[in-house]
């Protein structure tokens, strides 16, 4: 999952590709380096970020997810193809993100907007990710605390999903996020790296997003755009121990990592995906 974040204040890229013309070509980039598909977010979530507005959010996201689905179409012909997700935690925005041509709702407030979530769940048959976040962006990381980190991440996925199913959503159409970074210390970070096999027991996939992170800019005192080689191993790691989807800044190189550890995990010299 390419990340396209068209925000001013985005933690390690705010500000990029505001422009209508740079996020579409940035898209596309980020499909040819190997994502298979982009996630597009129109209000940050780092720690400390303020709220925006629904109008604000839409008057960010509309155009550029229109854009790149027009693009799409016309690229087919360069094999550039992909899905568009949505990263957002309002139910009206998925909504219209929806009709503009997003086919997955990447929702990091973890079913916060539930009724209205659902609702546009249950009219839809479009994906969905389902993030841990313990509190909001402006008050996550201030001294976040679990009894059992793992544990509470699980049992909140096992909540949520009886929720959706709940709701006739099949869980065909979820993914399972933990939340790095969102609402945990480095040794929360490190409890839910090391346990995602237990999380992808649960029988869903796993998507981390893990690039760029400030735990691995605690390990390697690097700025965000200097950590790319931190990200690759805890993403190299993530797999190993379970997941299915990385999330990063750099599909490239992701991708490239990906291949080598699933050709040597199953032996196989040609991996596809």
């Amino acid at each position: 999952m390419g990340i396209l974040n068209v925000t001013p204040d985005s933690f390690s890229d705010g500000g990029s590709y505001l422009q209508l013309d740079a996020a579409t070509a940035h898209a596309l980039e980020l499909f040819r380096d190997g994502s298979v598909w982009v996630d597009i977010g129109g209000e940050s979530t780092r720690p400390g970020a303020q709220p925006v507005s629904e109008l604000v959010e839409l008057e960010r996201v509309l155009p550029v997810l229109e854009r790149i689905s027009t693009a799409l179409k016309l690229t087919n012909a360069d094999n550039i193809t992909g899905w568009i997700s949505i990263d957002t935690m309002k139910s009206s925005v998925a909504m219209q993100a929806l009709q503009a041509g997003a086919v997955v709702i990447n929702d990091v407030s973890g079913l916060k907007d539930q009724e209205g979530m659902l609702e546009v769940l249950s009219h839809s048959d479009c994906g969905y990710v389902l993030t841990h976040c313990q509190g909001t962006p402006q008050t996550m990381q201030i001294s976040p605390h679990y009894e059992d980190c793992l544990s509470e991440v699980l049992a909140f996925f096992e909540n949520k999903l009886q929720i959706l199913q709940r709701a006739g959503v099949a869980l065909e159409r979820v993914v399972l996020d933990p939340g790095f970074g969102f609402g945990k210390t480095w040794q929360h970070n490190r409890e839910l790296l090391l346990g995602l096999s237990r999380i992808a027991a649960l029988g869903r996939p796993v998507l981390v997003g893990l690039s760029r992170k400030s735990f691995i800019g605690q390990i390697t005192r690097t700025p965000p755009r200097e950590r790319l080689g931190g990200s690759i191993a805890a993403e190299v790691l993530a797999i190993v121990h379970g997941a299915h989807i990385v999330r990063t800044h750099e599909p490239r190189y992701s991708a490239q990592a990906i291949r080598v550890v699933r050709a040597i995990l199953s032996g196989e010299t040609v991996v596809r995906g």
